[in-house]
Parts: C-alpha cells; structure tokens; sequence
C-alpha cells in the first residue's frame, strides 16, 4: 500500500537564544507557524525487510542520517510492524532553508507510515520517537501556531492566529545551523554585556561584570517544579514580547487598530525579532538584502526563518502578496506567495493529495 502526505515548511514569528546548556544545546524561545508550502512524501510498505529513501535532490542524504530514515526504523519497531518501507521524497522546500523540510518530512514520513500499515502510536509515543530524531520535528505532529522551548523540542499549542497571507524568499544560499549557534557563543565569551542582555532576556543568571569574559558556556539549570511552573514562566518572556511597546500607546492609535485586526499582526508589531540575524546577516549580507527587500514591497512583518537562508514578510492580503511576488521576482529573488495554516487546516490538508 502506498500513502501520499504533505510534509508543511513552518516559520519562526520571533526566536531567542539562550546559553548553551550542558548537553550542548542551546535554550530557545520561539514561535512556530505552519505555512502552506510542501513538500511530498510517499510511503508504501513491501514484502522484503529493510528502508530505502528516494529523492531526485542530490542534497538530500538516503541513508540512515536521513530524518526519514530514523523515524521510520523507530517507528517500525515500535508499531511491530514488518516489510520493505520504502520513502519518496518530491522535494519543493529549500535544503537548508530553515523552514523545517527535513523534520516535516520525517513526520509526514511517520503518519504515511502508520497508514500504510493499518496501525496508530499512541501520541505520546509518536512525540517520544520524534523528539529522539530532531528538535523541530514534534511542531509538526501539532500543527498552526506552537509555542517552542527548550531546545525546540518542549512545544504547546498556542491559540490559532487567523490565516494570513505569507511570502517566502528563497536565496540559493544554504546556512549552516550548528555553524550560526557556534558565531553566536564565540559572540557571547567575548562580549559580556551582550550575554548579559541576552541572558536577561531568556529570564536566566549572568554572573556579574567583575567577573569577566564568561568562559563556561553552559546555563543553570531551571529550577521550574512542573510543567505548569514552567509554561508560566515561560509565557511571561512571551508576553514581553506583546504588551511593551503597547504600554504607552496612544488611546486613537489603539482605537484605529480596532478589534477586527489579525492578533498576528499585533504580535509581529510588538517588536519580536531572530537573535539569528544578529550572526547569519554579518556573514551572508544578500540576507539582510532581500529582508529589506520585503519591508520595501510593503512587509507588515518581514524576518530570517530559523537560522536561515529563507526569509519571510507577513502581507494584509493575498493580492498584496501576490503582487510582491511579482516584483520581487523581476528583481531577482526567488520568492513565493502562500499563507499561514492555522491547526485545524494543517490537518485538514495533509492527507488530501
């Protein structure tokens, strides 16, 4: 039996690091957003043993460091299912993009798999195997808007923003992710007060400024007692980022603004941003360009994804993003309308193929 799955990119609305912990990951703080672009993953189930992952992309890996591939050898077990699997991945997401294609990919591999053998995970068990293969990947088995914490890999479903309208710019570049977190420690040992903000931040310690260039990159550990304590405090560093630059607004703007604005928007405008860009546009500056690239065409919103390469500017309407896509395009830049996918849709779309 073959299945066919849409494997959904997502954005970052906001992403903070935090010191890099003990076991070699970094605090994070972000948003997530499903987004309508995708790509396809096929799955059928032979007789044989074994799992084989076919993709026309040469960037792609087959083998077993493949997020395909690992999800599938657990799950396979973990289901007490048998057979040859084989995975086909139509790839339309950009490799090293920092939309989340390879995790996507090996979720929508995980739900095509289920369905091709007739058998379910239960839930938890599906988050387990996921979290083992990779950070990003339990968004995906949420879907729409997704607080991330930890290392990225703690996610709770946040209250759906209403769809609205997305354009993604995809420079050929491909940004190294352990690369960019590795720019943004050397940045932090070698300035004090930058890691003091940073740390401030994210609501953690920082020794003091006698104490010098912070050599232990490591955070302390968190002293929440449960989950709850810890979605609280964790919602407060969210917060921030909502009601500040609200505290001295005019009473006409905010009558202007009305109650019918996208809540997205309001977010986007309260000043959240990607510490990413503070070390990936130093070193790819055509980054920055095509960031301000889409402020100029009208960006309500416009910011790096993840680590990168991909950018993305939040648009009023579908005809407005419509539109930059045009002139972005006779300017050079791979660009491509879509829109946000609140829950509910992202599961309504990703088995109709």
């Amino acid at each position: 039996m073959s299945v066919t799955v849409r494997s959904f990119a997502k954005i970052n609305l906001g992403l903070r690091i935090g010191a890099r912990r003990e076991d070699g990951f970094h605090e994070l703080l972000t948003v997530y957003q499903t987004i309508g672009l995708h790509d396809l993953i096929r799955v059928s189930v032979e007789r044989g043993k074994g799992i084989e992952v076919r993709c026309e992309d040469p960037r792609v890996p087959r083998d077993e460091s493949n997020t395909c591939f690992r999800i599938v050898e657990r799950a396979m077990r973990a289901l007490g299912a048998k057979g040859r699997v084989v995975v086909e991945i139509e790839k339309r997401l950009p490799v090293q993009g920092g939309l989340g294609g390879a995790s996507s990919n090996a979720v929508a591999a995980l739900l095509g798999l289920e369905r091709a053998v007739g058998k379910e995970l239960p839930a938890a068990e599906r988050l387990r195997i996921a979290t083992e293969v990779g950070s990003d990947l339990p968004l995906f088995l949420i879907g729409g808007t997704v607080l991330g914490v930890g290392r990225g890999e703690q996610v709770y479903p946040l209250p759906d923003f209403a769809l609205t309208a997305c354009v993604v710019v995809t420079p050929e570049v491909g940004v190294s992710t352990p690369k960019a977190f590795a720019e943004w420690d050397r940045r932090q040992r070698y300035s004090p007060t930058l890691a003091a903000q940073n740390a401030a931040r994210m609501g953690q310690p920082h020794p003091a400024a006698d104490e010098g260039v912070r050599r232990s990159t490591t955070s302390p550990k968190l002293t929440a007692s449960d989950a709850s304590d810890r979605i609280e405090e964790l919602g407060r560093g969210l917060s921030a980022w909502l009601s500040e630059p609200y505290s001295g607004a005019p009473s006409h703007v905010m009558r202007r603004r009305g109650r019918a604005e996208n809540p997205l928007l309001e977010l986007v405008r309260a000043g959240i941003e990607n510490d990413f860009e503070q070390v990936v546009f130093p070193e790819y500056p055509e980054l920055g360009e095509g960031k301000g690239a889409l402020e100029r065409a009208g960006a309500k919103y416009a910011s790096l994804s993840g680590s990168g390469s991909a950018l993305y500017g939040l648009f009023a309407s579908r005809e407005a993003a419509a539109k930059v896509v045009k002139q972005l395009r006779r300017q050079g830049w791979a660009a491509q309308p879509t829109v946000t996918l609140p829950r509910r849709a992202y599961w309504r779309r990703v088995f109709d193929c």
